[in-house]
C-alpha cells in the first residue's frame, strides 16, 4: 500500500521559511517536518511512499538523492581514486517517488498527475505539513468497511487563544480554550479510492472543494475520528510550537528510534 503526500505547495503564510526551502523540508527537531509524516506512516508498514513535488521541488529531490548517506556511518577513501563504503546504514527501506506535480497546481491536480502511480488500489494521502498520532489501521478499517470512495480523518484542534469568564460585566478568570470548540476538520490523512480521481478534471481543481464536496453529496465520503494529537504547521508560530512539542517528547513519534 502506498501513501500519496502533497508536498509543492508555496507556504506562503510561513514565508520566513518557505522563501528559502519548500513547506516540507522545513525541520523539526532537526529533520523536515516531511521525514516526520513519512516516520508515521512507516512505523505502521507503509514504507512505499508517491510525494507530490512542485515549489523548490528540487531540494526534496537532492535530500533523498543523498537520503542513505546522510543517515549512515560513511568512509571516504581518496587512496586511490575516490571510494565512499557506506560502513554502518541507518536509512529506512522507503521506495520513494518524486514526481513534479507543476508549480502553480491545485491540491487535485498534483493527485491527478500521480494517478499512474497508484492506479492499482486504495491509497493513503496526507499533506506534507501535519503530524498526528492516527491509528492508519483505524482509517483503512473505516474505508473498507464503508464502501466510500474517501475517507476523512476528522480533528478537533485545539483553541488557540484562552478563554475569559465572565459574570456581572467583570472579567472573573481565564481557562484554556477547549478542544472541539471549533468542531471537526479535515485532519489530512485520508484513504483514496482511485476511482476518486476521476472526479478531478485538471491542474485547477482544488481536491477538497468539488470532488470531495461531489462524494460527500453522493454518501462517498466517509469518516474517520481521531481523538488523539494532531497539528498542522501553517504559521512560523506553529513551527516554533512543534518543535518545543518534540522537545518535550513529541505525541506523533509513534517509532522506535
Amino acid at each position: 500500500m502506498k501513501a500519496v503526500i502533497l508536498a509543492g505547495g508555496m507556504g506562503s503564510r510561513i514565508s520566513e521559511e518557505s522563501h528559502l526551502r519548500p513547506k516540507p523540508m522545513i525541520e523539526i527537531g532537526g529533520r523536515p517536518i516531511l521525514w516526520h509524516i513519512m516516520k508515521i506512516f512507516s512505523a505502521q508498514g507503509v514504507t512505499d511512499f508517491v510525494i507530490c513535488c512542485g515549489y523548490k521541488g528540487n531540494q526534496i529531490k537532492e535530500y533523498f538523492s543523498h537520503y542513505a548517506l546522510y543517515h549512515s556511518d560513511v568512509t571516504f577513501d581518496y587512496r586511490q581514486g575516490e571510494r565512499v563504503e557506506i560502513c554502518r546504514s541507518q536509512a529506512e527501506p522507503w521506495r520513494v517517488t518524486l514526481v513534479d506535480t507543476g508549480l502553480a497546481t491545485q491540491t487535485g491536480g498534483r493527485l491527478k498527475r500521480i494517478e499512474k502511480y497508484v492506479a492499482a488500489e486504495p491509497f493513503f494521502m496526507t499533506y506534507g505539513d501535519g503530524v498526528a498520532d492516527v491509528d492508519l489501521e483505524m482509517v483503512r478499517n473505516r474505508h473498507r468497511e464503508s464502501g466510500a470512495a474517501v475517507t476523512m480523518t476528522l480533528v478537533q484542534p485545539e483553541g488557540r487563544f484562552g478563554v475569559a469568564e465572565v459574570r456581572d460585566g467583570f472579567v472573573t478568570a481565564f481557562r484554556e480554550k477547549d478542544q472541539g470548540d471549533n468542531g471537526w476538520i479535515n485532519g489530512g490523512f485520508m484513504m483514496v479510492s482511485p476511482q476518486a480521481l476521476s472526479l478531478i478534471d485538471g491542474d485547477e481543481t482544488i481536491w477538497e472543494r468539488e470532488p470531495l464536496e461531489k462524494l460527500a453529496a453522493a454518501g462517498k465520503l466517509a469518516a474517520a475520528f481521531h481523538r488523539g494529537f494532531w497539528m498542522c504547521m501553517d504559521t512560523a508560530r506553529d513551527r516554533n510550537r512543534l518543535e518545543e512539542i518534540w522537545k518535550e517528547g513529541a505525541p506523533w513519534k509513534i517509532w522506535r528510534e
